[in-house]
C-alpha cells in the first residue's frame, strides 16, 4: 500500500459532496492537495480544513464545462508534480420524463463537463506520469443504464469510459494505474435526496486504487460492492488480485 504523506493530489468537484469527504480523508492521511470547484472561493472551507492538519493546498476556479477555463487551470497547475487525480466531478444536466423533449444542449454541455475536461486533465498530466514512472488516475464514471430519461448524462459517462478505457493501452512498464470508478446512486446534490446510499459509503471504494502499489490496469471498481470495507482492505484486494469483485 503506498504512503500518500506529502504526495500531490488533484481533486476536481472538491467543495461538496463525494469531492469533499475524498477530499477529508485525503487530508487526513498526508496529502498535499489541489482542489477545483466552479467557484474558488467555495473551497475555503475544505482548503482551511486541510491546512489545519498540515497540509499544503493549491485551489483553482474552474467552469470545467468551458475548455478555454480548463486549459487554463491546467497552467496554472502545471508546476506541480501531481502523483494521483481523482476525476471526480460531473454533471447530470437533468432528468427527462419525456424523452423526446430532450435538448441537443444538454448533450453539449454533458459532455464538456463529464468527458472532455477530464481526458483534458488526463492528456496533460498522464504524459508527466509516464515519464516519471508513477502515477495514479482514478475517472469517475456513472452505472445508469437502461434510463433514456438520462441519455446526455448516461452517454457522456459511456464516452468517459472507453476514452479511459484505451488511455490504458499506453501503460507499459511504468507503475501507472488508471481506474474508473462507480460511487453508485448516493445522496448527493447530484443524487438527490431519493438515492438508496449515504455518501460516505462510496468513499473507500473510490479512494483506495490511489493507494494500491499494484493492480490490474483499467479496472472498473463499484464503490458499494466495498461498502462494509475500510480503504486498507480494498487496497488489498487490489494488490492480491481479488479485486475488483
Amino acid at each position: 500500500m503506498i504512503d500518500i504523506t506529502n504526495k500531490w493530489v488533484l481533486v476536481t468537484g472538491a467543495s461538496r459532496g463525494l469531492g469533499r469527504l475524498m477530499t477529508e480523508e485525503l487530508a487526513r492521511r498526508g496529502a498535499n492537495l489541489i482542489l477545483q470547484a466552479s467557484k474558488e472561493e467555495n473551497l475555503n472551507d475544505i482548503a482551511k480544513f486541510a491546512r489545519n492538519l498540515g497540509r499544503e493546498v493549491v485551489t483553482v476556479g474552474c467552469d470545467l464545462g468551458s475548455i478555454e477555463e480548463v486549459k487554463a487551470m491546467l497552467d496554472k497547475i502545471d508546476c506541480y508534480d501531481i502523483d494521483i487525480v481523482y476525476n471526480n466531478a460531473g454533471k447530470q444536466v437533468t432528468y427527462r420524463p419525456d424523452v423526446f423533449d430532450t435538448d441537443p444542449y444538454e448533450y453539449d454541455i454533458s459532455f464538456r463537463i463529464n468527458t472532455v475536461a477530464p481526458m483534458m486533465i488526463c492528456y496533460r498530466i498522464l504524459p508527466k506520469m509516464l515519464k516519471k514512472g508513477f502515477g495514479r488516475i482514478l475517472n469517475t464514471t456513472s452505472g445508469i443504464d437502461n434510463e433514456p430519461e438520462q441519455g446526455p448524462y448516461s452517454a457522456s459517462k459511456a464516452g468517459l469510459d472507453k476514452v479511459t478505457k484505451d488511455l490504458t493501452k499506453l501503460v507499459k512498464d511504468e507503475d501507472v494505474i488508471i481506474y474508473l470508478t462507480d460511487p453508485g446512486w448516493c445522496r448527493t446534490d447530484l443524487g438527490g435526496p431519493m438515492a438508496p446510499n449515504d455518501p460516505i459509503s462510496a468513499v473507500p471504494g473510490l479512494l483506495a486504487g490511489g493507494f494500491a502499489s499494484k493492480a490490474k490496469n483499467g479496472s472498473y471498481l463499484h464503490a458499494q460492492d466495498y461498502a462494509d470495507l475500510s480503504i486498507e482492505e480494498i487496497v488489498k484486494g487490489l494488490e492480491e488480485g481479488k479485486f475488483p469483485l
